[in-house]
Parts: C-alpha cells; structure tokens; sequence
C-alpha cells in the first residue's frame, strides 16, 4: 500500500535553489482581522477604525501586519518547518501590497542556505519567502532560516551555504501605503510623532499578557501553522522541553500589541531587518517588552511620514523596567525570549 500522507521535508531532503510551491490558498476575512484582535488586543487605529485608516489614504482598513505575516508565514510550515527543533531568525522582511479582506494569498519559496549542524543529527535550512495576493503583488518578501531534524544521521551533510543578509533593509526598499494630509494623533491615542523620538532612547511599555495554552495553540491554528512542537503535547511531553513550545511569531505579535503604550503612532510594520527567538516561550508565561530606537530615517520624497527602526525585545516572567538583553558573558539572559529589529512608519509633524 502507498502512504498518502505528508511527512514534512527533513534537512537531507532540502537542496540550494530548491522551489516550493506551499499549499494552500488562503482567503482572509473580516473574521480573521476580528479573531486577531481578540488573541492580542491590538489598538493600532489604522487596524481599528475603518474610517481612521480611509483618512489616511487607503481603500478601507487593513490587515494588522503582522497577521499578514503570520498567514505568509504559515504556508511554508508544511515544507520548511513541518520536522523544525525551532524557527531561529528572520532578515530582509519587506511587507508590500496592504492586504484587505477578501484577498487571497499564496507564499513561494526557495532554499538559499543549507548548513548541517556539529551533532550531526539536525541542520540549519535558509528559505526566501514570498507572499502574494490575487493579483500577484507582492504583500511581504523575507528570509528566515530554522533548524531541522535529520531523518538518517548517517546521510552525508552537503557543503554548507550560507547566505550573505544585509543588517537592515535599505530606505529606498520601504513600500509607504499612507498619504497623510491630516492626522488626529487624539484618535490615535498618542502625542508622539516621529519627530518626537530620539536615536538611543529607551521605552520601558510596562504592561504585561500572560499566555494561555489554549489562545497560543488558536492563533496557531489561525495561521494554519502545523508545526509539531506547538501542538502535540502527547509527543512534546516526552522531549527535551516537556511540554508545547509557544509559535514564536505569537510572541512578536504580543510584544507589538503591547508597544501601543509608547509607540501608538508606529501606523504599520514596513520592514523587518533581523531578528532571534532567543529562548522558548511557553504557556503560562507573562510576556512584556521594551524598545530602542536605533535609527529615525526620513523617506525619499515624503514630509508627511517617516521611519522609524525599532529593536523590541520581549521577555517572560520578568517587568522590563533595566531593560534586560544580555549578560557579561554576552549571552541572552534566560528571561529574553525575543530580539526584533524592525522599520515601523509614523506621522510626522
């Protein structure tokens, strides 16, 4: 009898330039935009009000960004991630086309980078991704690379690739959506423009979301994401954890939900330039956040909005008030679960 079932894509099974073409076709919804809402309790009002986000140029309001990432994101699980120990970082994310309700988007990828681990028994997989919609524009463009089980150590490692990323994406690169003639910053629920913000300055977003078994494995369901490690507690349980590891793009969605206090004019994610899961997350924790602003970058041509590169970095158990990232020996502390280095857009004055 011929197995009929899918088994996931094991690292010996990868090569460079490799396409996949990643199954399925995925229509978001008014329903989607809705459930999002509840899972993180986002209050972006360009993502909030419909009339808010028309005001700035657009057809009607939009998808969360992130929630687009997610959905791009979640296609590729069953070719990339399906046999992952982990989803390691991301680079060169350019988020394109806004995505409104009804489109339909479909990810491609392909394999730049393959490199075997010194166990012999796991190997680090890089995949370019890109999302589009219906009519073929491009809604997010990315890398990410993510550890994969071997299915036989014995198989020889082919000879490592690893691709060159750029630190951050270039200026030039960023798709602005927005056209502001006026902007109620009163609507929006912050003062703070882009003006406003200093290159090294610190905020401390105070709040803190507790994770709930059942909302992480619902926003992963959301995403149509199968990673085993986020579900099958029957399997985890036995394994080096103990027990489901949290998706971590449920993480980067908690912590931008929670940057609102502090940055709630950042209208939209337009580049994500790097950034590293750096310990697991998993339910029951208490998520908070702190950024820095590493660069406040003007747009070629526009006044009415600017760029501003964040790092964000999320913790778990443990209030953010001295900024906590590494320690003396240069290593994450185990409380950091989340280092992002991303490009938000922000009205300027």
């Amino acid at each position: 009898m011929t197995a009929k079932i899918m088994t996931g894509n094991f690292f010996e099974d990868f090569r460079i330039g490799q396409r996949l073409i990643h199954a399925t076709p995925r229509t978001v919804t008014v329903g989607d935009a809705a459930l999002y809402q509840a899972l993180y309790g986002s209050r972006f009002a360009v993502t909030s009000g419909e009339t808010f986000a028309r005001g700035l140029g657009l057809d009607r309001m939009p998808l969360d960004s992130m929630l687009v990432f997610h959905v791009v994101f979640g296609k590729t699980v069953p070719d990339v991630s399906l046999n992952a120990v982990a989803n390691l970082g991301y680079a060169a994310g350019v988020f394109g086309a806004p995505v409104y309700p009804g489109d339909t988007l479909t990810t491609t990828s392909e394999v730049i980078g393959l490199k075997e681990n010194s166990n012999g028994r796991t190997g680090v997989v890089y995949v370019h991704s890109i999302g589009v919609n219906q009519d073929g524009d491009t809604v997010l463009d990315y890398v990410r690379w993510v550890m994969v089980n071997k299915r036989d150590a014995s198989v020889p490692a082919p000879e490592p690739v690893v691709p060159t990323l750029p630190d951050a994406v270039p200026v030039e690169r960023l798709v602005v959506p927005y056209s502001i003639a006026h902007y109620d910053a009163a609507l929006a629920g912050s003062p703070f423009l882009w003006d406003d913000y200093e290159v090294g300055e610190r905020i401390d977003h105070v709040d803190g979301m507790t994770i709930e078994e059942a909302e992480h494995m619902m926003a992963t369901r959301l995403y149509q994401n199968t990673a085993k490690v986020h579900f099958n507690q029957h399997v985890e349980g036995q394994g080096r954890n103990g027990r489901r590891i949290v998706y971590g793009g449920h993480v980067i969605s908690l912590a931008r939900a929670l940057s609102f206090n502090g940055l709630g004019n950042a209208l939209s994610i337009a580049a994500i330039n790097g950034g590293t899961h750096a310990n697991p997350t998993f339910a029951g924790h208490t998520v908070y956040a702190w950024s820095e602003v590493l660069d406040r970058l003007e747009l070629p041509g526009r006044t009415d909005v600017g760029a501003l590169r964040l790092r964000t970095v999320a913790t778990k158990d443990r209030a953010c008030a001295d900024f906590p990232l590494k320690g003396e020996d240069g290593k994450y502390l185990p409380e950091v679960v989340l280092d992002l280095d991303y490009t938000v857009l922000m009205p300027r004055r």
